[in-house]
């Protein structure tokens, strides 16, 4: 192997796609994706516009999802917030059951 072949093994965004694909973390988001259907569905289907639903999935994508609540207000800012904690989430939640499951190996990836 030479030096580039190892420094792309250590990119970031191979370590994200790795920690993405972990079967825990696909779980946590078609869960995700599951409650933000769900609640688009509902608060389309309330004709009082005073539906709640969306607290469901912004707390269930929560921390990372609170701190994106600061941009402009609108169902898109919501849903994207929603979309880039499930992200966060689910990346951590790979990477801890990596970590996890490796025990004391050392790291393959560093």
């Amino acid at each position: 192997m030479t030096g580039t072949d190892t420094h792309a093994d250590r990119s970031p965004l191979r370590r994200l796609g790795q920690n993405l694909r972990n079967p825990f973390a696909l779980a946590y988001l078609l869960l995700c994706v599951g409650l933000v259907v769900w609640a688009l569905a509902v608060s389309a289907a309330d004709d009082s516009g005073e539906s709640m639903a969306g607290v469901i999935p912004l707390l269930a994508t929560a921390p990372a999802s609170l701190v994106f609540l600061v941009l402009p207000d609108g169902v898109a800012m919501l849903v994207v917030s929603m979309v880039v904690g499930a992200l966060v989430n689910a990346s951590i939640i790979g990477w801890c059951a990596r970590a996890l499951s490796r025990g004391n190996r050392p790291d393959p990836m560093a």
